[in-house]
């Protein structure tokens, strides 16, 4: 009898703890395989574009929403903002093919160089990628000859995205205020 009611004290603990490790496994978090949501083999992608930051102009694809009392007397514009919906391209000209737009805000975020602090997504309408996206999130100092900026996320194609953008200024008008900037992408993706 004694056998018997301890069979039955550790068959109730296991039965009790499996319960609890059950309710608590689909509760607030849980540990998942990659292939539970569908997702492949991880790959790295490189794209290639050119993203134009129009400011002047009856159609301004880039317009300043915020600035602070001291950003017009400041000599990086220190304090703007800027909300952007900027073509990207195939190639260098604005009649090139429009593969996406970048859509987000920069702001001139540094008192001692033009440093842009960059917060957007590329919207892509071509191809495979078409509907999918990239977000990125980093510094721009802009008269640097290549910047680099950290790919922080993505969806579509470009969920659980990563990776890096180099820029480098193409074209800069000095009297409109309107670039071309040659942006090459390196993402790691499912």
């Amino acid at each position: 009898m004694a056998v018997c009611i301890g069979k039955l004290v550790v068959f109730s603990l296991l039965l009790m703890s499996s319960v609890i490790v059950s309710a608590s496994a689909h509760g607030f978090a849980r540990s998942l395989l990659p292939r539970e949501l569908g997702l492949k083999k991880e790959k790295l992608s490189q794209l290639h574009f050119y993203f134009h930051d129009i400011v002047s102009g009856r159609n301004p694809t880039a317009v300043r929403v915020a600035e602070a009392k001291m950003t017009n007397s400041s000599a990086t514009g220190f304090g703007a903002v800027v909300m952007i919906d900027d073509p990207l391209t195939e190639g260098p000209e604005m009649s090139s093919k429009e593969v996406g737009r970048a859509q987000g805000i920069y702001a001139l975020a540094s008192q001692n160089d033009v440093g842009l602090l960059m917060v957007q997504n590329y919207v892509f309408s071509e191809g495979k990628y078409n509907g999918s996206t990239l977000s990125v999130l980093g510094r721009n100092a802009v008269f640097s000859g290549v910047r680099e900026m950290p790919i922080v996320g993505g969806s579509g194609l470009f969920r659980f995205a990563r990776g890096y953008v180099r820029a480098k200024t193409h074209e800069f008008d000095l009297k409109t205020g309107d670039a071309c900037v040659e942006y090459n992408v390196y993402v790691f993706h499912y």
